[in-house]
């Protein structure tokens, strides 16, 4: 989460890129207002009835507008948006200009402003975020789900403003985290991660959900990532959005780029 380091232009897109790994959205969207509320479940029933929501598709694509803004800096972009769930992600901003493709095994883009490109694993977007990263964390983040599977752990439960707080028993050695949970939709309203030692925190809130097609998904997303006294902010909006098309995810790095080292 070095947020000093996005000055530049390939750096700009790698924090546009980190914000593109963390939501999307979906088809005949209608909004969704929490219903009656059940506040009286265990942490394992909640996290029952959490998976109960998990997102069920083969493959979706929207136009997403990424919105974010670092100290003085503020910044809009819209681009296309593809998946293919377990497989692959992709973005393409207008006519190419811009193109990422992330699979289980690579994290690869190219930017045709300035002629260069990168193909690498998670391991830089592991360093900047904190934590060990990979795809199935990437979609899980993605379509709404908790950064961690939830089964893994035994957490403590409790009621904060509303939802439930899932901690826990045994928080991890090297960062804290803890999940918000809607009483009523089951879904994650906001996940948080936090290295104090290093001055880090790492924010997802889930600020409306959508029904779409019978599932619940998201529908705006804020993104808050800081470290000391920086702090870069990310809105979400995702439009046009259609699920289980046949799609291509075409991707080829022109010759004569140069080679990011990140």
């Amino acid at each position: 989460m070095k947020l000093r380091i996005l000055k530049n232009n390939h750096l700009t897109f790698v924090a546009l890129l980190l914000v593109f790994l963390v939501f999307t959205d979906c088809k005949s969207a209608k909004t969704i207002t929490s219903g009656d509320s059940n506040l009286k479940l265990s942490a394992r029933q909640l996290i029952k009835e959490n998976q109960k929501k998990a997102p069920d598709f083969k493959t979706l694509q929207s136009k997403l507008k990424i919105t974010y803004s670092e100290g003085d800096n503020k910044q809009s972009h819209t681009v296309s948006y593809r998946m293919e769930k377990d497989k692959v992600l992709w973005m393409s901003a207008t006519f190419g200009v811009i193109r990422a493709k992330i699979t289980p095994e690579s994290v690869a883009f190219y930017n045709k402003l300035d002629n260069t490109y990168f193909e690498g694993d998670f391991q830089y977007f592991s360093q900047l975020l904190g934590t060990d990263l990979d795809f199935e964390k990437v979609q899980n983040i993605i379509l709404g789900e908790a950064l961690f599977n939830l089964k893994d752990e035994n957490y403590n439960v409790s009621l904060h403003e509303g939802n439930y707080l899932l901690q826990p028993k045994q928080q991890r050695e090297l960062f804290e985290i803890f999940f918000l949970v809607n009483p009523s939709l089951f879904k994650v309203t906001s996940q948080q991660l936090s290295q104090m030692s290093e001055q880090r925190h790492l924010q997802i809130d889930y600020l409306a959900h959508q029904e779409v097609d019978s599932q619940v998904l998201p529908e705006h997303v804020k993104v808050i990532a800081v470290e000391g006294t920086e702090e870069m902010i990310a809105e979400l909006e995702f439009k046009s959005v259609s699920l289980d098309e046949d799609l291509r995810f075409p991707f080829k790095i022109p010759s004569g780029f140069k080679k990011i080292e990140l």
